[in-house]
């Protein structure tokens, strides 16, 4: 299809494009705050995904059983500005030496890239990872075949998601406008959140991002009742999204849909 109204997808990286499963900053999360006394699970490393990494440290600090444990851990002194600031000091190069090895591609990604090419859409990026992170990721993602027309980071504005502001700048970069002839993609709800409060369409992606938290090994091993559980669940999380799909190979039928709203006067719900 050639595209008369949409303008532009722009893709958020971890869990939408590359890293299945979004398990990167997984591993650094836990190994840091073990660094510091403080014992932390992967479930409690995802529950704040999607947010800039500083403000994602800041979310863990705050849970109450994170809260208590870093005051046992450090003679009573509480999680404040200062610890988490030690903490993103750590976080920032170990994450950046691992996320190299889960820059693979999500199966489909590179293909539904090009497709929306062909149909004369540009393509942007935004990540809750600092530019200095991405650094390890682009060379490795452009060897596979994605190479997206710009990045915007969360160090590159002054408040990252669930705020719009990378949004904003991807429509300055790509040159694109009216809001709502862009879609943005995302496996989060801070991510949903960023497009919509841009005036943008959303799609979110269920089963290879942060809520499924599932390798593409794992995912192909489910059974379909437990796929579909899975569904649900991750679902039920990204609701506030246009559309949810599987993975990103799900969503050139989609994009279709949403041209065709947009040729009959539809426009996308604004938070």
């Amino acid at each position: 299809m050639t595209y008369k109204h949409l303008k532009a997808a722009v893709f958020d990286w971890a869990g939408t494009m590359v890293d299945f499963g979004s398990s990167a900053p997984m591993g650094a999360f836990v190994d840091v705050f073990s660094e510091f006394g403080v014992p932390i699970s992967i479930a409690d490393a995802r529950k704040p995904m999607g947010l800039p990494k500083l403000d994602h440290i800041r979310a863990l600090g705050a849970m109450p059983h994170i809260a208590d444990a870093w005051r046992e851990a450090h003679g009573g002194a509480p999680f404040d500005e200062a610890a988490a600031n030690e903490v993103y000091k750590l976080y920032v190069p170990r994450v950046s030496a691992v996320v190299p090895d889960y820059a693979d591609l999500i199966p489909g990604a590179a293909e539904t890239v090009a497709a929306l090419r062909a149909g004369g859409l540009k393509i942007g990026s935004t990540t809750g990872y600092t530019r200095s992170v991405m650094e390890g990721v682009l060379p490795r993602a452009a060897d596979q075949g994605y190479a997206p027309d710009n990045l915007v980071c969360a160090d590159d504005v002054p408040e990252g998601r669930p705020t719009p502001l990378m949004m904003y700048r991807c429509f300055l970069d790509l040159c694109v406008w009216p809001a709502a002839s862009v879609v943005k993609v995302d496996d989060t709800a801070p991510g949903i959140t960023e497009g919509r409060a841009a005036g943008s369409w959303t799609v979110g992606v269920a089963l290879s991002g942060n809520e499924a938290g599932l390798s593409a090994e794992e995912y192909g091993a489910l059974r379909d009742s437990d796929r579909q559980a899975l569904r649900e669940k991750a679902g039920s999380v990204l609701a506030d999204a246009d559309y949810v799909i599987d993975t990103v190979a799900d969503l050139m039928p989609v994009m279709d849909e949403i041209e065709q709203r947009m040729a009959s006067g539809e426009r996308p719900r604004i938070s």
